[in-house]
Parts: structure tokens; C-alpha cells; sequence
């Protein structure tokens, strides 16, 4: 095998091309909630980005992209991670990477609770430590800590669009701290 075999492919499709994709498949994507936990690794704080939406509004959310073609899951993990909390954070991705649930995006309401109006999307949430210091980088406006009580506060539900509320309260019971 090349050398190139192994390598990330990091283009993406020309913008009507990707319009055309995204009509007809699923894209695939991974999101994080980012965890402060302690020294026993019981998590303490998630955190959620402040970020333009691709409608012009602005809300909490949680770290995510799409994953690449010829990326693996955990390099687009690390990627995302990094580009949204800055070269200073400290991602513990596991060494075997399981989501802790799927989030099925739909362009309308949907059963699924889970919205984005640009496509169909399949996400792989994952619920990942991260240490060290982070601030909010590329299009992240801020980045804040939250208890699990605060993060599950109808105020920051509000916050947060798509059900991306759902996910975090997901992940809060995934590592037993849903309030």
C-alpha cells in the first residue's frame, strides 16, 4: 500500500455538487458533548459551543461536522474536537470509540426529534473527556462549562436548536448524571 493509501482525503465537493448529494444520501456526521470529568471520571461539566446556524441564527450547540471520505471515525473526531476547542484542549478519545447513540437528522419534523433544514443526516454521538484548556476556535463564538443540572435548565434548552437538547440529556444519562 502507498503512502497515500492511508492518508485523510480532506476535500469536500464543490458546493453544487453537494447540494445534488445532499437531496439523495445521508450524510454522515459525528457529534460530541464535550466532558470535564473528575479524577474517578464521573463527568462534573459538558460543554456547549455559541455558533451561527446555517439559517443566520445563533445558538448552543454541540461539536459537530461531517465525517470525510476516507477519514476514519476517530481522525474526525480528533479533527472537530480540535477545531472547535483550540490546540490547547486535550481530547480523551477511547481507544475503542463507540457512539453512546445515533441522531437521525431529518430536513422537517420528524419522530426522531432531531432537525436540520439542509439534509438528511446520520450522527454518531459520542460523549468524550477532554482536558487541558479550551477555548472556542474557527466559527465557535464561545464556549461554556455547564453543570448537568445547569445544562438541562429549560433556559438552555431554549438555547440549543435541531434537539440538540435531546443529545445532551442523552448523553447526561448515558454517564448516570441526568438530573
Amino acid at each position: 500500500m502507498a503512502d497515500n493509501d492511508t492518508k485523510t482525503q480532506t476535500r469536500w465537493l464543490p458546493e453544487e455538487e453537494l447540494e445534488m448529494v445532499r437531496d439523495r444520501v445521508p450524510l454522515v456526521y459525528v457529534e460530541v458533548v464535550p466532558a470535564r470529568v473528575n479524577h474517578l471520571g464521573v463527568l462534573e461539566r459538558v460543554g456547549l459551543l455559541l455558533r451561527h446556524r446555517p439559517d443566520g441564527s445563533i445558538s448552543r450547540a454541540v461539536i459537530s461536522g461531517r465525517v470525510l471520505y476516507r477519514e476514519t471515525v476517530r481522525e474526525a473526531l480528533w479533527r472537530h474536537l480540535a477545531k472547535d476547542l483550540g490546540s490547547e484542549a486535550e481530547p480523551q478519545i477511547p481507544t475503542a470509540p463507540a457512539p453512546f447513540t445515533v441522531a437521525e437528522y431529518f430536513p422537517e419534523p420528524s419522530p426522531s426529534g432531531f432537525v436540520d433544514p439542509r439534509h438528511h443526516a446520520v450522527a454518531l454521538a459520542y460523549l468524550i473527556p477532554v482536558e487541558g484548556a479550551c477555548h472556542p476556535a474557527q466559527d465557535a463564538l464561545d464556549l461554556v462549562w455547564l453543570s448537568p443540572e445547569e445544562a438541562t435548565r429549560p433556559a438552555v434548552a431554549r438555547e440549543m436548536s435541531g434537539g440538540q437538547d435531546r443529545l445532551v440529556r442523552l448523553a447526561l444519562a448515558h454517564a448516570g448524571r441526568l438530573p
